[in-house]
């Protein structure tokens, strides 16, 4: 299960149907114990280009996922702890009806990707170590989605010959390649996308930049 969030808001959190660059830089960070808003490697991490490779399973189609959630119900307003839950207005006062808030969530099921991430030799051996070595959880876009299956798999001399050894992974677990998500204008679905984090911590601040999805 995974969930690849790019411009949601708090009542609806959509996923793409790919990882996103944003997801992918977060899971690098948390590997790296990196903290906080993070610029200056964030601004290193997002120049360099990211190649997603998608595949499925022959006959199987990739099913969507929509979870439910009260947040802040459930909660005894009468105990000291319980209360701390339950959202309040900005003055921190009782919200109007309790304050419990509907979310809808979406989850990507039964899907299955290649993440390609260039780099400087340096940073890529950084984040190899990372990756074999996290320092805090990983996960699949958001904390609901933990992973079942390796995530590091190999350091390549260039997109080429790490696409070969994804599809060999992929031919072994009896996947087909579906579509590739490309950085820029290629021929294909072309669009923007804001998923380019320039700053995360408390106050995240995120850019556009144009795909193109590749279609098999």
């Amino acid at each position: 299960m995974q969930s690849w969030g790019a411009d949601s808001l708090f009542g609806r959190r959509d996923t793409q149907r790919f990882p996103t660059k944003s997801g992918i830089i977060g899971l690098l960070l948390a590997a790296m114990g990196a903290q906080g808003p993070q610029r200056q490697l964030l601004e290193e991490l997002s120049g360099q280009e990211h190649r997603v490779f998608s595949f499925t399973k022959k006959g199987q189609t990739k099913a969507l996922l929509r979870d439910f959630h009260m947040v802040g119900s459930g909660y005894d307003s009468k105990d000291p702890w319980m209360r701390l839950f339950i959202p309040k207005t900005v003055e921190g006062k009782p919200a109007v009806g309790g304050g419990t808030k509907m979310t809808f969530r979406y989850y990507l099921q039964d899907a299955y990707f290649a993440v390609v991430c260039e780099g400087s030799e340096q940073m890529i051996d950084q984040v190899a170590e990372a990756l074999k070595n996290p320092v805090y959880d990983l996960y699949l876009g958001r904390k609901a989605c933990v992973p079942t299956d390796f995530i590091y798999r190999g350091v390549f001399l260039n997109f080429d010959e790490a696409q070969a050894h994804a599809i060999e992974i992929a031919s072994e677990k009896q996947l087909l390649h579906d579509f590739t998500v490309m950085e820029g204008e290629h021929d294909g679905d072309v669009f923007s996308i804001n998923d380019v984090p320039v700053q995360f911590g408390e106050r995240k601040i995120y850019r556009d930049r144009m795909i193109t999805v590749v279609s098999d």
